[in-house]
């Protein structure tokens, strides 16, 4: 006859789960810098996210001069016929770097903690996730670590992917949807998938 007993589950294995013995652990939060930026750059980002939540996420959307004003206010260097929808976030704008003709649209992420260049005619699609900071994990104490970011001109970063610190992307490239880009993407190229690799030249047909 067939049983019918189930496996015992881990609570019922292993009980409540038990503090780790010392030094089992690597890496221990208690270790990590509780204040890692400086007094003045704390007061600039408080100010920064009362103007982000109010004047800039409830401006009209064609208001993109209006968003560039407080960019600019804030330290960020914005070409004339650039800007950002009013749901972009920018974590440091006064490390933010647009050439001319660019755009980030709804929901793009830009966490800059450390500098993020972005050259002229390039696009940032939906809910792309520009990550500019990270941590040691060789450490015990993980010390945070601000690395940049540099997106070239006439590039497309397609809908809802995510580019990691210290990542270049080359002039003309193409990023795809939903692509994790961990490596420097060379120019002229098609990137996709998780981890993002090049799966074709970019083509590039004249105008009719």
């Amino acid at each position: 006859m067939e049983s019918t007993a189930t496996a015992p589950s881990a609570a019922q294995t292993h009980g409540p789960l038990a503090p780790p013995a010392p030094g089992s652990i690597f890496h221990t939060l208690d270790r990590t810098a509780r204040f890692p930026y400086t007094f003045k750059e704390y007061a600039r980002r408080f100010a920064w996210e009362w103007v982000q939540r109010t004047l800039i996420r409830f401006s009209p959307r064609k208001a993109m001069r209006w968003r560039s004003f407080w960019l600019r206010l804030f330290g960020a260097k914005i070409a004339p016929h650039s800007g950002i929808r009013p749901t972009t976030s920018v974590t440091h704008p006064w490390l933010l770097e647009m050439g001319d003709y660019s755009v980030l649209a709804d929901g793009v992420t830009i966490y800059n903690l450390g500098p993020v260049t972005i050259g002229s005619h390039s696009v940032l699609s939906q809910d792309v996730y520009v990550c500019a900071g990270t941590h040691d994990y060789t450490r015990p104490d993980l010390p945070l670590q601000r690395k940049p970011i540099t997106i070239g001109h006439g590039v497309w970063i397609c809908a809802g992917a995510f580019i990691g610190p210290n990542v270049h992307v080359g002039d003309n490239s193409v990023v795809g949807a939903r692509a994790m880009v961990a490596k420097n993407v060379p120019p002229g190229v098609v990137v996709a998938g998780n981890p993002a690799r090049v799966i074709k030249n970019r083509p590039m047909n004249p105008l009719p």
